[in-house]
């Protein structure tokens, strides 16, 4: 299951990058189609088979993303989170053993690209909502269940604990 979940921040970079697609790159490629077109044989034309390909995939993209910005639902901070764990929250949590982990809990469309993002619908995300400093949070992991306590919360912008 995927969660119609979105940060501001999220939300706002998801319009930048359907904006960029089809008003900066999609009429780029869309005259290299044309210019390659124009020189003749298709067939053994690279520059036309590349940007034809890259255009189909220009338009894949802002189809998925057009419908997917309709979906979506912005969470915005709110005060009443502060002191507990909820969507947006940057959390720090530590095990047993002394390893720590901080991350911050967003919707499943922001977590590429960052290794400091995990999507809500990830386990540890699921065992950290409404949890609160120094609360225990078990975790079910392939390896059996792991032991997690949790050191901070923050939903400064700045992303600073």
């Amino acid at each position: 299951m995927r969660t119609d979940l979105i940060t501001r921040e999220g939300y706002n970079a998801l319009k930048q990058e359907l904006d960029y697609l089809w008003r900066t790159e999609r009429p780029d490629v869309t005259k290299k189609v044309a210019w390659a077109a124009s020189l003749g044989d298709r067939s053994e034309n690279a520059d036309y088979q590349y940007n034809k390909k890259r255009l189909r995939e220009i338009d894949r993209r802002v189809r998925f993303l057009r419908k997917r910005l309709e979906i979506l639902k912005v969470v915005d901070y709110s005060p009443q989170q502060d002191g507990k764990v909820f969507f947006g929250a940057w959390v720090e949590v530590e095990n047993e053993a002394g390893d720590t982990r901080r991350f911050r809990i967003v919707g499943p469309d922001e977590i590429y690209g960052r290794k400091d993002y995990i999507s809500i619908d990830a386990p540890m995300a699921r065992a950290l909502l409404k949890k609160e400093v120094d609360d225990e949070v078990v975790v079910a992991t392939p390896e059996g269940r792991k032991i997690w306590f949790v050191t901070t919360i923050d939903y400064n912008a700045g992303n600073e604990l």
